[in-house]
């Protein structure tokens, strides 16, 4: 059956089968669920339990979305025929032993419209409210300090942490919750997940279940901590997004080993007197937006049927596979490369910028590649051939290789395996939150340095001056601001079309190539989404890398430039909310700069690289990394 409310397509609907469908099954093996049973019409009735709640907020989550939905609420039957439940869904209070009875009412229906819902389809969920809701105790009853939200499997009426950890070990695939949990849950193993344990004076799963509760409060937004201890709130108000909630959830999966294996630490064996709000949980943040981000990388620069590059771009062979793994967060945690990386000094500076939250980037890892022939040789190898660690605690970036790929930039791997000293490290300081400098240290002794050059900058391609030993060795900067123009006639209705260009000068490298000249930046500036957010599109930059030369397949005069494509608007990849995510990428020679307001040449027909981006919502990457951990 479906639900007709104003709600967006989730990106979870690949975790969900349904409105109200899980991958969860009522159980089938006889397991104790507190002799709690029902049949129709009698009301639905169940406990919410961390110790026993009193006054928290319950309902039955009828449209899948984690948040209680007042009425009317429109619900399609599998017949075809719509009911719509007045008062929306079912929803009571907790009183004394945590106990909860729901008015189910509205959901037995006229024969002649369809069967009647039967509650035990959906999900219940639960919100302690801080303040008011009240955990019964040995010492009596005690206010709850913070939020947190809680949810049972479809049928089953106990609602704790622990049901709550079972429902979405299900959902993100770890199987139905009446399996034995494996890894980092093993401890769990002889436990049942669903039952009241505080009646069967199961004081492990007790302890457990509270230091779940204390972890899932600490991720609590507090904007909504807030919005439910008002003293008019009763825990219906909505704030958390569909999206939202399964993020927590997912997180929940994701780290309650480690929350299990502190409980564990400190019991030694004694669970009854472990003192849970005395513990030290991991603190985990979540990106509760559930941005889109960029995945992974396959970088093209392999020429197929001659030995010399740039070659047509329908022959350049892959020779590269970029991997991009983030925390919980969205941060930026490290980039495998099966085959080789060509780590950019100006673009980890943009990185640094956003503390290596890659959504806050409008435009998510401008291009790169390594144009070297061991790059391929690595990537026909299996096993990641070269990497970058990020430790945003300590500002230190980490580049490390097993190939050959770098010689000509001096940078050389001594050993075959990943893992050892840093071929090259990265480290930076600021001044009151600006980025004052960004320093590579080369194991060979030589070491780089970038220092900012914002003025008439943008967020998209900043200005930069890098040094060597102390002498500068390459630069850009700006004299003027981005200057914009309107499409020419011809070109109104193309994908891209320059409306925005930025004058530069690109310094160092002497003598510089004739034909190096007219270097401008071309951009994209139409609106595509919200018109209150300007649009910056990078269409187009130039640059000079005389290094490449050194390579032996590489031809040209060391003038390079990279060609950016991206979705139409409304189409297949595009991202209304986002909509400055590449496409793709072509590197080849350098041209200068044509007329503003033309359509973008975007696909030349020889390329030195192509590199081809694809991207996953931040729910997708991580319930991926869960079933499938890299």
């Amino acid at each position: 059956m479906k639900c007709l409310i104003g709600l967006s397509v989730p990106v979870l609907s690949l975790f969900l089968a349904g409105c109200g469908e899980e991958s969860d099954e009522l159980p089938v093996d006889g397991r104790d669920f507190d002799g709690v049973e029902y049949s129709e019409p009698a009301p639905y009735t169940g406990k919410i339990i961390d110790g026993y709640l009193k006054n928290a907020r319950v309902w039955l989550d009828m449209d899948g979305d984690s948040q209680y939905t007042p009425g009317p609420l429109v619900i399609e039957l599998d017949n075809g025929s719509e009911v719509t439940l007045a008062s929306g869904e079912p929803t009571a209070m907790s009183g004394a032993g945590g106990r909860f009875a729901m008015d189910i009412s509205e959901l037995v229906l006229d024969p002649s419209v369809g069967p009647d819902l039967d509650p035990r389809d959906y999900s219940l969920h639960a919100v302690a409210l801080p303040g008011k809701t009240l955990e019964e105790t040995r010492n009596g009853d005690v206010p709850v300090a913070s939020a947190y939200l809680m949810s049972a499997p479809p049928g089953v009426r106990n609602i704790t942490p622990l049901t709550t950890l079972a429902r979405y070990r299900g959902i993100v695939g770890l199987g139905s919750f009446l399996e034995t949990p494996s890894g980092a849950a093993a401890s769990l193993a002889d436990l049942n997940l669903v039952r009241d344990y505080i009646l069967a004076q199961d004081d492990r799963s007790h302890a457990y279940a509270r230091a779940l509760a204390k972890f899932m409060a600490s991720q609590i937004p507090a904007a909504y901590n807030d919005l439910l201890a008002a003293g008019d709130s009763d825990g219906t108000e909505r704030f958390l997004s569909r999206e939202a909630a399964f993020l927590l959830g997912v997180s929940l999966v994701q780290n309650a080993g480690d929350v299990i294996a502190v409980v564990d630490a400190a019991a030694q064996g004694d669970f009854a007197n472990v003192d849970v709000d005395a513990l030290t949980l991991p603190e985990v943040d979540v990106e509760l937006s559930d941005p889109v981000l960029l995945a992974s990388q396959k970088v093209y620069a392999e020429p197929s049927n001659q030995d010399t590059l740039p070659a047509s771009r329908s022959g350049l062979q892959i020779s590269a596979e970029l991997a991009f793994d983030y925390s919980e967060s969205g941060r930026l945690l490290s980039v495998s490369a099966n085959g080789c990386l060509a780590p950019s000094m100006p673009e980890l500076t943009r990185l640094i910028g956003v503390n290596g939250y890659m959504a806050d980037l409008e435009t998510q890892w401008l291009p790169s590649a390594a144009l070297s022939d061991q790059s391929r040789l690595s990537f026909d190898d299996e096993g990641t051939d070269e990497r970058l660690i990020f430790d945003w605690d300590n500002r230190r970036i980490y580049f490390e290789t097993s190939t050959t790929c770098h010689a000509h930039r001096g940078i050389a791997a001594d050993s075959t395996e990943l893992g050892g000293p840093p071929e090259v490290t990265y480290s930076w300081t600021r001044d009151s939150g600006d980025l004052v400098e960004l320093v590579a240290e080369i194991r060979n002794g030589a070491t780089r340095t970038l220092e900012p050059e914002t003025e008439n900058s943008s967020t998209v391609f900043p200005g930069y001056r890098i040094s060597e030993q102390g002498s500068e060795v390459e630069a850009v900067t700006f004299a003027t601001g981005i200057n914009s123009c309107a499409p020419q006639e011809d070109a109104a209705e193309a994908n891209q079309v320059v409306t925005g260009v930025q004058a530069y000068q690109f310094s160092g490298y002497e003598p510089q190539p004739a034909g190096f000249t007219d270097t401008v930046l071309e951009f994209d500036r139409r609106e595509f989404s919200n018109p209150e957010r300007p649009n910056l599109r990078l269409l187009r930059y130039g640059f000079l890398d005389p290094d490449r030369l050194q390579l032996p397949r590489v031809s040209g005069d060391g003038s390079f430039e990279w060609a950016m494509n991206y979705p139409a608007a409304d189409g297949p990849g595009f991202v209304a909310e986002q909509p400055n995510l590449i496409r793709d990428a072509y590197l080849k020679s350098y041209n200068p700069a044509g007329d503003c307001g033309r359509e973008f040449e975007g696909v030349p027909n020889s390329a030195y690289a192509r590199v081809e981006y694809s991207y996953q919502r931040l729910s997708e990457y991580l319930v991926e990394a869960i079933a499938q951990p890299r």
